[in-house]
């Protein structure tokens, strides 16, 4: 086989395991990132390199694999967009967390989301107390959006939609 054929399957098999791998084990872990976090995705990178491009350190090698991770992931954003379901297979749905007071504590406890990490977030909101809350929601890139019943209270999103709404601004 074409040495640079087989890195191109070795890289797209590498993706689409790390795909599932994220599935499993869910978007809280990648929204909140510490030190472990950190030191385990350098190390996942370092041990799917190889996987990847096997006995081929060369330069065209890496080159290559790299290129087969853009084209990949082009392609699977397009087929999620296109396809529901490939898309709820791959990406999770917005959870709801408080509503009008209401805290879910099923919910909670599915997601593993602990009551300190709620109030976190609602202090990053400028939420004080839970009965103040209109609707908290952990959102699909694994963020907590809170939405205060108060009016006087800045309303504020996840960092997401902020990044994204400024980006369009300067075009």
């Amino acid at each position: 086989m074409n040495p640079y054929l087989d890195i191109v399957i070795r890289s797209v098999s590498v993706y689409l395991f790390m795909v599932i791998a994220l599935r499993v084990f869910g978007k809280k872990e990648l929204s909140q990132l510490n030190t472990a976090d950190i030191i385990l995705i350098l190390l996942i990178s370092n041990s799917v390199q190889n996987a990847m491009v096997g006995n081929n350190t060369s330069l065209y090698g890496g080159m290559v694999a790299a290129l087969a991770l853009f084209i990949i992931n082009f392609i699977f954003k397009k087929v999620m967009l296109n396809s529901k379901f490939i898309k709820s297979l791959v990406q999770d749905k917005p959870e709801i967390l408080i509503h009008d007071g209401k805290i879910e504590f099923k919910t909670l406890a599915r997601l593993g989301i602990t009551s300190e990490e709620l109030r976190e977030a609602m202090r990053e909101h400028g939420v004080e107390f839970f009965k103040d809350v209109k609707l908290a929601m952990f959102e699909i890139d694994g963020n907590i959006s809170v939405i205060s019943g108060n009016e006087n209270l800045r309303q504020t999103h996840h960092k997401r939609k902020i990044h994204k709404t400024l980006g369009n601004l300067n075009n």
